[in-house]
């Protein structure tokens, strides 16, 4: 499973990447998954929808 992070895309960036400023989920690679999201909490909570954390079963 990839691991997603939030990074954070100012308005200079964006205009080099051609996208629009705002949070996105990216892959280690730097592959942008989702996005642009309004707040970083936005952002988290598709990473979660995406990729559920693992719930540890108890014994």
């Amino acid at each position: 499973m990839q691991t997603l992070s939030p990074r954070h895309v100012k308005t200079d960036e964006a205009l080099r990447l051609g996208v629009e400023q705002g949070w996105y989920a990216i892959k280690v690679s730097g592959t942008f998954v989702s996005g642009p999201h309004d707040s970083e909490g936005d952002c988290r909570r598709k990473i979660d929808e995406i990729h559920p954390p693992v719930v540890k079963k108890k014994r």
